[in-house]
């Protein structure tokens, strides 16, 4: 495909801020493209994976990250990148001491309900700018604001007929944006968690829609199709064929001097 043009199309009809992604799962590091930047080398630092996103959409870099490369512990036991024997009550324990769950139990059910990968199933993540991928990606991601998020809800809806889902914690939502729709191979929606917000300095406005690359041609379409008879499109324009009430003491003035009927 074409994912310079198909880039050109969602920046016009979207104004998107930053860059739409394409991401890849690796069993191998050594598939990393050249020029790949990994934060380990790069900056001499370990960082978090929506970190590795931002450096990505913002700065238009090809980010590769391995758990070399990592830092955020809730993540890596979602994306099979620690040695623990059980990484699903590990991440439950940990939502109860840090006080997102008050018992065990609870908590280990959430963690268990993430989307995860298993120990060794992934090597390394490549995240590039779409319109410069060196790999057919396997998922593209794309953060909106909510209005935004609505054109391209519309268009897949259009295109793809089924209503899009979402999965909502608060936490560890990286694994919901990336891991989900790469094993569902269905379109997701998610709200950035605190990680995202804290340490990627995801705006509060943002949010993001997540889908499979095969998706990416019909949504194109639908982002022409869906609601043109009315017009629909990003910005949302404001109706405006209406006629204003002002307060009492503006009306009375307006009277006084003969410009209301």
């Amino acid at each position: 495909m074409d994912y310079q043009a198909a880039v050109l199309q969602l920046k016009e009809d979207l104004r998107l801020r930053t860059e739409p992604l394409g991401v890849n799962f690796l069993k191998d590091a050594a598939e990393l493209p050249d020029k790949t930047r990994r934060p380990s080398e790069v900056l001499k630092k370990k960082v978090t994976i929506c970190q590795g996103l931002t450096m990505a959409r913002s700065y238009g870099w090809s980010v590769g990250l391995t758990k070399d490369d990592l830092v955020c512990i809730p993540a890596m036991l979602a994306f099979g990148l620690t040695p623990a024997a059980d990484p699903v009550t590990e991440l439950g324990q940990l939502f109860c001491a840090v006080g997102f769950h008050a018992e065990a139990g609870p908590g280990i059910q959430e963690a268990q309900a993430l989307p995860r990968l298993a120990p060794g199933q992934l090597a390394a993540l490549y995240l590039s700018p779409l319109a410069r991928v060196r790999l057919d990606p396997e998922i593209v991601v794309i953060y909106g604001n909510p209005a935004q998020l609505i054109r391209l809800i519309g268009a897949a809806t259009f295109s793809f007929k089924d209503r899009v889902t979402g999965s909502f914690g608060g936490k560890v939502e990286c694994a919901e944006y990336l891991i989900g729709p790469y094993q569902s191979q269905q379109m997701r929606v998610a709200i950035p968690g605190l990680g995202d917000r804290i340490f990627s300095m995801t705006q509060d406005d943002e949010m993001v829609m997540a889908f499979p690359v095969q998706f990416l041609e019909g949504l194109l379409v639908g982002l022409k199709q869906a609601g043109r008879q009315i017009g629909a499109r990003y910005p949302i324009t404001f109706y405006q064929n209406f006629q204003p009430e002002f307060p009492k003491p503006y009306q009375e003035l307006a009277q006084k001097l003969g410009l209301l009927i």
